[in-house]
């Protein structure tokens, strides 16, 4: 008889499983076993906030396989993460286990342990807890709001707004803030200003430079030399001086080390440091939390990475002391650990900071075992952990003011020395800002470090010899756009969303098309700021970054225990709902003219030559403003039916927009020698493409289509040529025949980009890899890439098609044409053989459904779509991406469990003597709602 323990992924049951031995049997949930279906109904405000739960084939295979497991255990620990979503998680798998009958006579407990090491899981296993009801009821709430908004305004906007993606309670205020950021940039008006420095010799020949700061006795703004003749006048005035030292001010500063990780501070950090994404840095830290293996053991080198603590456990600090004390000496160590506290209200989260699990896994003792950004990041967690208990760093900054003989001409200089490095030895995070801007070529000139500009001693009234004058020209400078480390910064200072949202967050906005990430930083898209401007003309108070972060602390106050999740439901969905019945009767034209006025000077900004920036160039009179088609909006003319001019929603000139020259029109490249048709470079809907010809009819008189190939992100439109634009027309293209198979190797642009092709086998391109002229040396390299992914088993006894299998995301699976079915546990990818698999794919084989819009349809019949699909769920922000969704599509339909009406986790009473009651949320069950179909697994 063992005992069972469920996480989230297989890497974490792994080691886990590896520290409590043959006693448990360890399995794992591969994340959120059910969810909110993405369509209507799934939360009912008038049921007091009711939900239906939804359970996928994979999760409902997961609950199986536990139950299963099950069977004859005494006890269930549900070990998932120690965070809001960990909670959630759990509450889950035993409401649905417990619909199974599968926990009688079972006691469920809850552990949490802040890291995978032996220690941790081990105590956490003897000091197990019940489900924390109050988080649950958070986590509730959350998903409702994220549910009911996403729902009621994506619709909303697709409607009133077409070409619209969706909606989200924190996605649309981060959208907001980076539109309003653009907006500032473009009505910032730059301003001229002057310095003037000169080059001074102390008596002993000791070079340095001071800064003008009061001339003709009265001290200088910074306008006040605005052009360059009073800046020449300022110079001629130094020139003419005969200088020596005013006052010479020295002092002694202290410089604090910042404290150890939460979520936000890393993901700003590897940002800036290691020009790595939220999403990016996330997943890394996932795997070292997970555990890597080190010389044949799996070891999880840092804690929990979702949290907003900023506390180290005590044994922690101590380990990190005397390891600060054997490196680095005595005098680095303070007299007493360093306690940081979290500025966060309400620290729902996982409470202790991000930290390596053991200070004696130096960075450099694990790099040869980790991949080049584990091993980037964890030194980073690494350091930083350590320099937080180090001694402060002590600077010398010195301030000498030089003078004329009147004292009417004043110059300053400035500068440091670090007196004692303490934690800088190890870490400094001062400059990585700048550095990193210059990096992505955003700032230009050079900057002296202040703490490496130093002064040579000099004292008062000693005699100077002036040098090189010299005025220099400035332009004040709008303000930065947000990169992720600024817009993380940003979304946590005005207490909107969660450390372990904001990297979906940012990802979401980018796939909707909202904004995009260049050099660095994000520049809103045409599409986003259309999307803000709507809300914000209609919506105003739920994009507003004061009641959203009001509804983040009542969320927090909710975790805490301190106020009823329906209550604020209720309170948020009353005036809500107001404001969206408000407007069901809005006219589109209504949504046009307040869109057209409020994005007027954006698409269509003032001329050089003082001409109407809104007249149209094909007719005489007619004047340009927004529209809106099926497929969104566009720029035409007033005079249309008569006059037919129309342009991309794209402003002139527009900033990392591409193809500047296409605004006004197509452009003409040339003829196509072998069909003497003219070929042009064009811009619609969805990105840049060349065409050849304008189309035809066939021969019953239906019109054709013109040939047409879309440009790769490396192509440039404003420089493409004719010859390049008819090769893109010509692909697909043979590169040359397979050596083993002597199958064509094809090279061709498709829906997700450049690809080649070998038989059934594809494989897209890299960055660097240009699809006109790849060679096959090239081609072989990555088909071998395509390859270890798939294995051909032969053919179909029935039809001859290919049987092959193939790595998919939740692991190895058969397909035979639009057939998939996933290999059994127990049947590997290099074991499987052509005869059972073509018997599995006859037992359990489903149908791929169609792309496109009978795709769309079918998953409308069917099951609900995974969140990752649809951007429904699973994240902070629920909402439709578009209707339809066309990743959803392809998915098979999702097995749903026959289930009734249920509160939280109150069919999972375990027996008297164990610690396994749920307690508060079977406390508060809601209003049942019988179930009209069998596909309802729970509700709450």
């Amino acid at each position: 008889m063992t005992d069972v323990v469920v996480v989230e992924s297989p890497a974490k049951a792994k080691t886990i499983n590896k520290y409590l031995g043959r006693d448990f049997t360890v399995l794992a949930s591969f994340g959120h076993v059910r969810d909110l279906p993405p369509k209507d109904g799934s939360v009912r405000p008038d049921e007091d906030f009711a939900m239906d739960w939804e359970s996928e084939d994979r999760g409902e295979r997961q609950v199986n396989e536990i139950a299963r497991a099950l069977r004859g255990a005494r006890r269930l620990f549900l070990a998932t993460d120690p965070d809001r979503e960990g909670e959630a998680i759990s509450w889950h798998v035993q409401d649905m286990l417990a619909r199974k009958g599968a926990l009688k006579g079972v006691e469920v407990h809850r552990i949490t342990f802040n890291e995978i090491t032996k220690r941790a899981v081990q105590y956490a296993i003897a000091h197990p807890r019940d489900l924390d009801a109050p988080l649950i009821d958070a986590y509730l709430a959350r998903r409702a709001l994220d549910y009911l908004v996403g729902f009621t305004l994506s619709p909303m906007l697709w409607r009133k707004l077409p070409g619209s993606r969706s909606a989200g309670r924190v996605q649309s205020v981060a959208l907001r803030l980076i539109c309003e950021r653009e907006a500032e940039i473009e009505a910032f008006r730059a301003r001229e200003y002057w310095t003037v420095e000169a080059r001074f010799l102390t008596p002993v020949g000791a070079p340095f430079t001071a800064r003008l700061t009061h001339l003709g006795g009265k001290k200088l703004d910074q306008f006040d030399l605005p052009d360059e003749a009073s800046a020449l006048r300022a110079k001629a005035a130094v020139e003419a001086g005969t200088f020596s030292v005013l006052s010479v001010e020295k002092r002694r500063v202290r410089r604090n080390p910042p404290p150890p990780f939460t979520t936000s501070t890393l993901q700003q950090e590897a940002s800036r440091k290691l020009g790595m994404g939220a999403q990016q840095t996330m997943r890394t830290a996932q795997q070292l939390y997970e555990g890597v293996d080190i010389a044949g053991e799996t070891v999880g080198l840092i804690t929990y990475m979702r949290t907003d603590g900023v506390q180290m456990a005590r044994e922690a600090i101590t380990a990190i002391r005397d390891h600060v004390k054997g490196a680095f000496g005595a005098d680095y160590l303070p007299g007493a650990p360093r306690e940081y506290t979290s500025k966060a209200k309400n620290a729902q989260e996982a409470h202790e900071a991000i930290r390596p699990t053991d200070v004696r896994n130096t960075p450099e003792r694990v790099a040869r075992y980790l991949d080049e950004r584990q091993r980037r990041l964890y030194e980073l967690v690494w350091k930083r952990a350590v320099a937080s208990q180090m001694q402060s760093a002590e600077l010398d900054q010195t301030t000498v003011e030089v003078a004329d003989a009147a004292r009417k001409t004043i110059l300053r200089a400035t500068g440091s020395v670090i007196a004692f490095d303490g934690f800088l030895k190890l870490y400094r995070e001062d400059e990585d800002d700048r550095a990193a801007d210059a990096r992505a070529g955003l700032v230009t000139g050079s900057q002296e470090d202040e703490e490496s500009r130093t002064l040579p001693p000099m004292r008062e009234q000693d005699p100077l010899k002036r040098g090189e004058v010299t005025a220099s020209q400035h332009f004040t400078q709008p303000p930065p756009r947000y990169s992720e480390a600024s817009l993380v910064k940003k979304l946590e200072e005005l207490g909107i969303g969660r450390p372990s949202t904001y990297a979906s967050i940012l990802q979401t906005l980018q796939d909707r098309d909202y904004v995009k990430l260049e050099k660095r930083r994000f520049l809103p898209e045409d599409r986003g700021r259309l999307v803000t401007s709507f809300l914000v003309k209609f919506f105003e108070r739920y994009v507003d970054t004061g009641f959203t972060a009001g509804l983040e602390e009542q969320l927090d106050e909710i975790s805490g225990g301190r106020v009823d999740w329906r209550a604020v439901m209720r309170a948020f969905w009353d005036e809500f709902k107001r404001a969206v019945d408000a407007t069901k009767d809005l006219k589109i034209s209504d949504v046009i003219d307040a869109l057209d006025e409020e994005l007027g000077p954006h698409f269509f900004p003032e001329r050089g030559d003082g001409a109407d920036p809104r007249a149209c160039p094909a007719c005489s009179n007619g004047r340009l403003g927004l529209r809106l088609g099926r497929t969104g909006a566009f720029i035409g003319c007033s005079n249309y039916p008569d006059c037919r001019y129309t342009r991309p929603l794209v402003a002139p000139g527009a900033e990392g927009e591409g193809a500047t020259g296409l605004t006004e029109g197509p452009r003409e490249l040339g003829t196509d020698p072998a069909t003497g048709e003219k070929v042009t470079v064009r811009r619609g809907p969805y990105g840049v493409y060349v065409q050849l010809g304008e189309g035809g009819t066939d021969a019953k008189g239906k019109p054709t289509k013109p040939r047409r190939a879309s440009l790769t992100r490396d192509m440039d439109p404003d420089t493409l040529d004719l010859d390049r634009a008819l090769r893109l027309l010509s692909l697909p293209r043979v590169i040359g025949r397979d050596p083993e198979s002597g199958e064509e190797i094809q090279a061709g642009l498709g829906r997700f980009g450049p690809y080649i092709k070998l038989g059934s086998v594809y494989q897209s391109l890299e960055p660097g890899d240009d699809v006109l002229s790849l060679g096959m040396n090239r081609a072989m390299e990555l088909l071998a890439k395509a390859r270890a992914k798939v294995r051909v088993l032969g053919p179909h006894p029935k039809d001859g098609v290919s049987v092959e299998i193939r790595k998919g995301r939740f692991g190895p699976y058969a397909q035979h044409g639009k057939t998939v079915a996933n290999l059994p546990r127990t049947l590997t990818m290099e074991e499987a053989g052509l005869e059972e698999v073509v018997a599995l794919l006859a037992e359990k084989g489903k149908v791929l459904a169609p792309r496109g819009k009978a795709g769309a349809k079918t998953a409308a019949k069917g099951k609900p779509r995974r969140a990752a699909a649809n951007g429904a769920a699973a994240t902070d922000d629920a909402a439709p991406a578009e209707a339809p969704a066309r990743p959803a599509a392809r998915k098979p339909a999702a097995r749903k469990a026959a289930g009734g009406a249920a509160a939280k986790p109150a069919a999972a009473k375990p027996k008297p003597a164990a610690k396994s009651s749920p307690a508060k949320p079977a406390a508060r069950k809601p209003p049942a709602r019988k179930a009209a179909a069998p596909k309802r697994t729970g509700k709450a």
